[in-house]
């Protein structure tokens, strides 16, 4: 059974900055990937970054230039950076990994931009 526990996240101003953290029991995270999403209110669930257990990393076009994943292997944590936030980035936001082809998701945290 693999827990993720998230934290981070809240409310900004348009333009602000918040970090999200992900955090997994043992050393998971270090040998698979791990993802971050986001679903808006009616809309799916998106990809919004994504870091190899090699630490190559890919993101979503919305997201490019403002967004960062990394992972801190010493803390079993992937970390969200979010800069430069825009009202459309509102929703909640969720980190997954796959194991055995079996998907984990965090508990899921709103992320609120104000305009």
């Amino acid at each position: 059974q693999v827990q993720l526990v998230e934290s981070g996240g809240g409310l900004v101003q348009a333009g602000g900055s918040l970090r999200r953290s992900c955090a997994a029991s043992g050393t998971i995270f270090r040998i698979r990937p791990v993802g971050w999403y986001r679903q808006a209110p009616g809309k799916q669930r998106d990809l919004v970054a994504r870091i190899t257990s090699g630490g190559s990393t890919n993101y979503a076009d919305s997201v490019k230039g403002r967004f960062t994943i990394s992972r801190d292997n010493a803390k079993n944590t992937v970390s969200l950076q979010m800069n430069s936030l825009k009202a459309e980035d509102t929703a909640t936001y969720y980190c997954r990994l796959v194991l055995r082809g079996i998907p984990y998701w965090g508990q899921g945290t709103q992320v609120t931009v104000s305009s």
